[in-house]
Parts: C-alpha cells; sequence; structure tokens
C-alpha cells in the first residue's frame, strides 16, 4: 500500500485474502471494525474499540491510537482528555482483515476506570457465577 489515505479495495482481491500482502480491511455494514489492543511490552490485553475508515487512516498517519465512539458518534484519541495516550508501535490485521490489533506503548491507565487494562474482573464459577477483581 503505497497511498495511506486509501485502503485497497476487497472486491478487487480474490478469494485468498489469507494469502495477500495487500491491506484491505473489512469494515461491517456500519462502516466500523473492532480493535484490540496490546501492550508491546508484555502482550497484556489493554483494550477493545472500533475504528471507523478515518480513525484507521488517522491512527495510521499519527501513530496514535484513534477511534470511533459507537455512543457519541464521534472520534477520540486516547489520552486527549486524561494524558493517558497510546503510542502504536505496530498494526496488524487478522487472517480475513475483519480485525485489527493494535500493538502499542501505553502510558498510563487504558481503561476508563483508570486501570491498566479494561479486562479486570475475573469470571468465577460458584453458585451462579461472580466477578472478583485481578490485581492492578
Amino acid at each position: 500500500m503505497t497511498d495511506e489515505s486509501h485502503f485497497a479495495d476487497r472486491d478487487a482481491l480474490d478469494e485468498k485474502i489469507d494469502e495477500s500482502r495487500v491491506f484491505a480491511p473489512k469494515f461491517d455494514d456500519t462502516g466500523l471494525i473492532p480493535v484490540v489492543v496490546t501492550d508491546a511490552d508484555n502482550g497484556q490485553l489493554l483494550m477493545v474499540a472500533y475504528m471507523n475508515r478515518e480513525a484507521l487512516k488517522k491512527t495510521i498517519d499519527t501513530g496514535e491510537g484513534w477511534y470511533w465512539s459507537r455512543s457519541r458518534q464521534e472520534f477520540w484519541r486516547k489520552g486527549a482528555t486524561s494524558g493517558h495516550t497510546q503510542k502504536v508501535v505496530e498494526i496488524r490485521t487478522d487472517c480475513d482483515q475483519d480485525v485489527i490489533q493494535l500493538i502499542v506503548e501505553q502510558t498510563g491507565a487504558a481503561c476508563h476506570t483508570n486501570r491498566r487494562s479494561c479486562f479486570y474482573r475475573i469470571v468465577k464459577k460458584g453458585d451462579g457465577f461472580r466477578l472478583e477483581f485481578a490485581g492492578d
């Protein structure tokens, strides 16, 4: 991909997308693609969010995590208000290019609860199910 402002047209690719070297992200019917964010230092899962084409372009262009808020219907840059920023080290996509992985250097918390990871609750089975909080 030479022009970062344009992603390849998926219709132009053969059925073997999983072997293609062309970046052709598959956005859903609402124009979004899920994003899994992991820590570059230890691989910890930090958060899951969504991007549209423009957020993905902004992330590629700036090297910072940009996302699309489904509830607010607006862009947001991780750390814009909290100072808890994400420097993108690597961008990956899965075999059929319908999920993005950002590998980031996370400064501060990734979660809006001020925890390092959004995945801080552990599901435990007993008499039904309950949640325990993992150590931060």
